[in-house]
């Protein structure tokens, strides 16, 4: 065989890691599913303080151990890697399922401790594989693996629920066993195509840009060099904020809204049916959709201009939401858009760490960014719910509108480092450099 024709055939072959991609994170969607088991488990005795609280020690879990799942990534490899996570999350459900999931402890530990552990160890084996790959089209690859985390939340629901029917037929604890071997299952075959491109390949046709060559800041930045830049924390302000409003958004968007319909003269049933079709349906399938739209988008108009796009209007939509509520197809179309944007939020940040720290670190550098999600995610519901309680939803809203503006702002003032810059003790004079675009 040629030169040429096994350069053809990898650049055929790499399409198999957009399947694998997504194969994985369709798994790990999971955390996302919790929704579907709290009402089966309160009826065991569980409290509701209990059902969420095993949903945020999955989180927390996720988040913590993704940043030690980026050091992992390159001594054990992609794919050694992805199958220690799909063997941790799947024994996770599978171990719930077996020792009862009538007790909250059992399950805090095995779906909360360790099936968030397993999610943090694979959820950065794609998109550091995919950008690899895909140099050409770092967004869209981005995209595509996380859309698979957003879709297959709702698979599993609708399989635990109406469509499957899972939980009536077999119970709870065989479900959890059931998605346990179901979750490892699939993450095994998708860890057949999670390895990394022989050294120094490229696409057949794709040629480094001229502005990318001829310009300092292309280096692979190390977690302590990436950590010592302005870049970084204006990068984590603004997942922050942009991923905060949208967390809260998915907080409020059935309390507020049932408020609002009901204010217009909907019974309490047809305004919580409407409300939940908005998050269910509209928010949901757009979250999905905006992960893979955002991606491509930014390979077309640059990750900076789109980002600066998608949280200026998503400023406009929270502040447009407010008068969007009581009305059932206005409801629809805000909880759409905003969803749209902030399936967005998990397309743009990885390719843009990539971007402007390397693309051969994303593995190590990305978790530390990722954990702004964490932040915010505490933060901005936290808001909401307070301002919930004092009977100001729209001020809540407005808040976060007002965030976004603040992250358009950050978003305003990135661009590409070189390493020298990194090394240099932090200054006035270099933050204010820093604001000077190339």
């Amino acid at each position: 065989m040629t030169k040429g024709s096994e350069t053809q055939r990898q650049v055929l072959n790499r399409w198999w890691v957009v399947l694998g991609a997504v194969l994985i994170q369709l798994s790990l969607g999971a955390i996302y599913a919790w929704s579907v088991f709290t009402p089966a488990l309160t009826e065991v005795g569980w409290s509701k303080l209990q059902t969420q609280a095993v949903f945020a020690i999955g989180l927390a879990m996720f988040a913590v151990v993704m940043v030690f799942a980026g050091r992992l990534l390159a001594r054990l490899g992609p794919r050694r890697l992805a199958l220690m996570g799909g063997a941790t999350l799947g024994a996770g459900y599978v171990l719930a399922g077996l020792l009862g999931t009538h007790s909250f402890w059992v399950v805090a530990i095995c779906v909360g401790l360790i099936g968030g552990a397993g999610i943090g160890l694979a959820y950065m084996v794609p998109i550091a594989v995919g950008m690899r790959w895909f140099p050409d089209r770092k967004g869209m690859i981005t995209g595509l693996a996380v859309a698979g985390f957003g879709f297959g939340a709702m698979g599993w629901v609708k399989l635990a629920g109406s469509w499957g029917g899972l939980i009536e037929r077999i119970g709870l604890d065989g479900t959890f066993v059931t998605y346990g071997v179901v979750f490892a299952a699939l993450i095994v075959i998708g860890s057949l195509w999670m390895r990394m491109p022989p050294k120094g390949w490229v696409p057949e046709g794709y040629v480094v840009s001229a502005a990318a060559t001829g310009r300092k800041g292309r280096e692979n930045f190390t977690t302590v060099e990436m950590l010592r830049t302005p870049q970084f924390y204006l990068i984590f302000m603004t997942f922050a904020v942009s991923a905060g409003s949208g967390l809260m958004s998915i907080g409020l968007m059935k309390l507020y809204p049932m408020e609002a319909l009901q204010m217009q003269g909907l019974t309490l049933a047809e305004a919580s049916a409407v409300a939940g079709t908005a998050m269910a349906v509209f928010f949901s399938l757009a979250n999905g959709v905006g992960r893979v739209a955002w991606g491509t988008i930014s390979d077309a108009l640059g990750r900076r201009r789109s980002l600066m796009i998608m949280a200026a209007s998503q400023a406009v939509f929270l502040f447009a939401f407010t008068s969007m509520a009581g009305t059932p197809w206005l409801l629809y179309l805000g909880a759409a858009l905003i969803g749209f944007n902030f399936g967005g939020n998990f397309a743009l940040f990885p390719a843009i760490t990539a971007d402007t720290f390397g693309n051969d670190r994303i593995g190590q550098n990305y978790p530390l960014v990722f954990l702004s999600y964490g932040a915010g995610g505490i933060a901005f519901p936290v808001l909401g719910g307070t301002l919930g309680d004092l009977g100001n939803f729209p001020l809540a809203f407005s808040v976060c509108a007002g965030a976004c503006v603040l992250g358009v702002l950050c978003v305003a003032l990135i661009r590409v480092p070189d390493q020298e810059e990194a090394h240099r003790p932090p200054s006035v004079h270099g933050f204010l450099h820093q604001m000077h675009w190339d």
